[in-house]
């Protein structure tokens, strides 16, 4: 096939998806916008313009998580159109086979999901941490994140063998601010001593600097300071590991997140599963292609079939909860990451390429 013909389909496959890609870009932001504005609407920082910039700062990570599925959409509708338009059957007609065709579309998918882990991975990551740190620094009240559903909880030792449970709502990515924040003094004996909750807690050399903070003990009343220090030994890596979740960490630096955590001897699972995960995603997507690929081009010679195209759609998504099950398999260190991020797909992609020959070529 000429380089003509090759590029004319690469860059229909390539402008299908940015079409798509730019579709779920703006329902995901009227939808953030809409909600966020809701949430904080009655807050005193709160106006139009910031809440429209707080949206657009979500926005690249909502469409990182919805990537896989628009290059699947995106690789039907592409097929299908070039069919409608005979453009694939005057191909055929001249020699020329489906893997010919083909390459260029999965060479889309795969440069779009290299575009995706260098480009649009830490865009996502920088601008849905800034986001969710600013809107900590205007609630005042504990809130749900839309990446973290529940509270997560770090424990810290103390010199007299008690321990200092922390948990906060909100973190800055550098993991160096807390939001929303809560701590538990735990006597040695294992009973709490007091509660501290706190707006925000900034972790400086060998302290935390809490701020407008309320201390609760059995049987007293509530105190309340506007500033006070917590003495700590915690480094940022280490409150990065429990409480910053791997997603929020952009492509370029899981790699020093996980020498550090391996370097405090903690668990490095997480973040190993998402780099593992961010490596694979071009191939992810390339199987997401091969996938589209096996229901449009029977559609395409034998006629319409709408049960066809439902069943694409259905190994798609089966696919993308294989993943993600796996992904919490591997986060969890119950199988090895990169077996967890790698195996699904090559899966998937095998299966792609054996149903194409078969009726290609079989």
């Amino acid at each position: 096939m000429g380089r003509t013909l090759q590029a004319y389909f690469f860059f229909q496959s390539v402008r299908m998806i940015l079409f798509f890609s730019l579709g779920v870009a703006t329902v995901t932001y009227l939808i953030d916008f809409s909600e966020l504005s809701n949430r904080t609407s009655g807050l005193p920082q709160y106006s139009v313009s910031a809440a429209l910039a707080l949206s657009a700062m979500r926005v690249p990570f909502i469409v990182q998580l919805a990537l896989p599925f628009t290059v699947l959409f995106a690789t039907m509708t592409t097929l299908m159109l070039l069919n409608r338009k005979y453009e694939l059957v005057v191909a055929r007609s001249v020699g020329i086979s489906a893997w010919q065709f083909l390459f260029p579309v999965m060479a889309a998918a795969f440069i779009i999901g290299v575009l995706g882990v260098t480009v649009l991975n830490p865009v996502a990551a920088n601008g849905y941490s800034r986001a969710e740190a600013v809107e900590g620094e205007w609630r005042s009240r504990p809130t749900q994140s839309l990446i973290s559903q529940k509270r997560p909880w770090l424990r810290q030792a103390q010199e007299d063998g008690g321990s200092m449970l922390i948990g906060a709502d909100r973190v800055s990515r550098l993991g160096t601010t807390l939001f929303n924040v809560v701590f538990l003094d735990i006597d040695p004996q294992g009973a709490m001593r007091r509660r501290i909750d706190a707006a925000s807690a900034r972790l400086g050399t060998g302290e935390w600097i809490l701020s407008d903070a309320e201390i609760s003990k059995a049987g007293e009343a509530a105190k309340r300071q506007e500033s006070m220090v917590i003495p700590t030994m915690l480094n940022p890596a280490v409150v990065n590991q429990a409480i910053i979740p791997a997603e929020m960490i952009p492509f370029f630096s899981l790699g020093k997140q996980i020498d550090a955590a391996r370097s405090f001897g903690v668990s490095a699972n997480p973040f190993r599963m998402q780099y593992h995960s961010l490596m694979a995603l071009p191939l992810m997507l390339v199987a997401m292609a091969l996938i589209a690929a096996t229901v449009s081009l029977r559609f395409i010679r034998f006629g319409q079939s709408g049960g066809m195209i439902l069943a694409g759609l259905g190994a798609g998504f089966m696919l993308y909860v294989v993943t993600a099950i796996a992904k919490s398999f591997g986060s969890a260190g119950v199988i090895p990451p990169v077996v967890a991020a790698w195996l699904p797909v090559a899966v998937a992609s095998l299966f792609g390429v054996a149903y194409l020959l078969d009726r290609e070529d079989g």
